[in-house]
């Protein structure tokens, strides 16, 4: 018994010692680091099932590179919209900034009239397996996520009305966005995104939240949901939430187990939260 006792300790210490690691801190990092953890998990890898080859050619967007404040520079799939100050920032899941997010911010400029700039998060990778895209997704650091944000939001400019969607990991940052974008952040929508866990961080946000969430997702609960609801009360922040009787990613044209139905649906409430909140 005694042996056991001290093999739990180590292996608790062991533990510690991991997750204190910079990309997977759960309890001094934002919510979107808890993504590193998920990445490394093989139940949640199982749950993306291997993107369908697709190849898109855009007739109107290109990408394009910003400097970001690291002194590096970022890349984004961008799509002007001339003598408009509207921008949505579309954050893809965890493939990267591939064909489909780049169909979909097409989709995003067409229905709305904005420009739409589809960021990279993942600095040029894009994954087409399971092992790559938890890699990837793992990888990634805040800090250098958010100087891509941020120099995306200088390169929007001043007069900037921003607005903001992502998927998966891309919903989590999605939030993150528009809490970085400051007075500039006038609509976001996260789909199964982990949420920002701090009241005192959810006070700063400046923009109304719509979320998007699967009652049968292993990942971003039901629970995970309703903490979330009760943070943005606690914060005084306006939240619509719509739950779907669906899996993670099911708003994924890729995925096999995709919803076509829910996935319209949740897609004209996001186009209605846009339209009714930008200038």
């Amino acid at each position: 018994m005694k042996k056991i006792f001290v093999l739990l300790v180590s292996w608790l210490a062991l533990s510690a010692n991991l997750f204190a690691q910079d990309n997977i801190t759960i309890c001094h990092s934002p919510a979107t680091e808890s993504f590193a953890v998920f990445a490394s998990n093989k139940d949640f890898n199982k749950e993306h099932a291997l993107p369908k080859p697709f190849v898109y050619k855009s007739e109107t967007g290109k990408m394009i590179s910003f400097r970001t404040p690291d002194g590096k520079t970022g890349n984004a799939f961008f799509i002007a919209e001339e003598e408009s100050d509207n921008y949505v920032f579309v954050i893809h899941e965890w493939w990267g900034l591939n064909d489909y997010i780049k169909k979909e911010a097409d989709k995003i400029h067409t229905d709305l009239g904005v420009n739409v700039i589809a960021l990279d998060l993942y600095d040029g990778k894009i994954a087409t397996t399971r092992d790559k895209a938890g890699e990837y997704m793992g990888a990634v650091k805040t800090d250098r996520a958010k100087a891509i944000i941020e120099g995306a939001i200088e390169f929007a400019g001043d007069n900037a009305n921003i607005g903001t969607i992502g998927w998966c990991f891309g919903g989590g940052w999605s939030l993150q966005t528009a809490l970085m974008a400051g007075d500039k952040a006038v609509a976001c929508v996260m789909y199964y995104g982990m949420p920002e866990k701090d009241v005192t961080v959810l006070k700063t946000l400046n923009a109304p939240v719509l979320g998007i969430f699967a009652k049968k997702d292993g990942w971003i609960t039901p629970q995970v949901v309703d903490n979330f609801k009760k943070n943005m009360a606690d914060a005084g922040k306006e939240l619509d939430v719509k739950m779907y009787d669906a899996v993670h990613a099911f708003a994924n044209p890729s995925n096999p187990d995709y919803d076509k139905e829910a996935s319209a649906d949740a897609y004209q409430y996001a186009l209605d939260l846009f339209k009714e909140n930008f200038k």
